[in-house]
């Protein structure tokens, strides 16, 4: 849920339980690079609140990874550096807010970032195969995360690591504990990942393309599974994805991202059934939907930007069918539709 950005009185933390876990605002991310500045994110704004869901789309390299390696302070610097902004992160102590930070003015490997990480704010990267250790087995990684944040010894992680596996539904975990990376199949290492990912009961959970390169009976299971973990652990989470079916079984809101910046945000309900910017309108029109007949999926026409192009009004200007002359001008405001939905598009500054 979006909310006004309102910062606690001086002196004292506002713990009340409606404002959200985490807050994103103005968020900018570039990468310095000999060919030029790659403004990768443009000054994003989101909420997410406790025990949500909330997906981020977008084609590639429009700024979802980016964002979220933002958060969890995961940009590799140099080439890259969060230049702007404010990442609200509001900790949980016994059910309540005990304290609020912002995680841009922490130091990316101090010890204050490195509790948070993996602990609080945890995420399941892309490509399980090249995000787990081949020298090691899955039991080790997990049982290592475990006694970095939890402080158990050997034996009693090796003992949670073991029920965190059949938690994520993987069949005989006292003999797969022992076994490496390249002996699990692809949904076996993403469930595992997802272990890996829960070991400490998270607030939040970042799953980055958490189903691709599966087929779609295990996207299917690895869905449900996340959902029954949410309800278990009480997560918040945040996909990033560029698959909309994803998106529409599991989240509670959605943000659109174009080259860097939110284009439109609301309630998913909103973004499937009543979409307001052309670039929604034309993810949702390229995609086939279960039940529909479609004789022709229409892509979006045109490519892109350079990502080190400077754009002066709306990067989606090329290849929108409904392009003004304000829009290679000026970059459109973001204009409140109702409830909870927002749309920066010139097509509806005025509405």
């Amino acid at each position: 849920m979006v909310v006004s950005a309102t910062q606690p009185d001086s002196g004292t933390f506002d713990s009340r339980a409606d404002k959200p876990i985490l807050e994103v605002r103005n968020l900018k991310t570039h990468f310095f690079l000999d060919r030029g500045v790659v403004q990768a994110v443009k000054g994003v704004d989101f909420t997410l609140d406790r025990k949500q869901t909330l997906g981020i789309v977008g084609e590639s390299g429009c700024g979802k990874s980016v964002t979220a390696r933002s958060i969890m302070r995961l940009i590799k610097s140099p080439p890259g550096q969060i230049v702007d902004g404010e990442i609200i992160f509001r900790r949980q102590k016994g059910g309540a807010f005990a304290s609020e930070v912002d995680i841009v003015k922490l130091d990316s490997k101090g010890a204050e970032m490195r509790s948070i990480r993996g602990a609080e704010i945890s995420m399941i990267f892309q490509e399980p195969m090249t995000s787990l250790n081949p020298l090691y087995t899955v039991g080790k990684q997990i049982t290592e995360v475990i006694e970095l944040h939890q402080g158990l010894n050997h034996k009693e992680a090796e003992k949670l690591a073991i029920e965190m596996l059949d938690k994520v539904r993987i069949s005989d975990p006292s003999t797969r504990v022992k076994q490496f990376p390249h002996q699990l199949s692809g949904g076996m290492r993403q469930r595992v990942m997802i272990a890996l990912a829960l070991s400490c009961n998270p607030s939040i959970l970042i799953a980055d393309e958490p189903t691709t390169a599966l087929d779609v009976t295990v996207q299917a299971q690895i869905i449900d599974l996340m959902e029954q973990l949410q309800d278990d652990f009480d997560s918040s989470i945040m996909i990033i994805t560029h698959n909309l079916g994803v998106v529409s079984q599991m989240a509670d809101y959605v943000a659109v991202m174009y080259f860097g910046r939110v284009v439109e945000y609301g309630t998913a309900i909103d973004i499937f059934r009543d979409p307001k910017h052309p670039y929604t309108v034309g993810l949702l029109e390229s995609i086939p939907v279960l039940g529909k007949k479609k004789d022709i999926l229409v892509p979006i026409k045109g490519i892109v930007p350079n990502a080190t192009a400077e754009i002066t009004g709306c990067a989606f200007a090329d290849r929108c069918p409904h392009v003004m002359d304000i829009c290679r001008q000026k970059l459109p405001p973001t204009k409140h539709i109702e409830g909870e939905h927002n749309v920066a598009c010139w097509l509806h500054a005025n509405e």
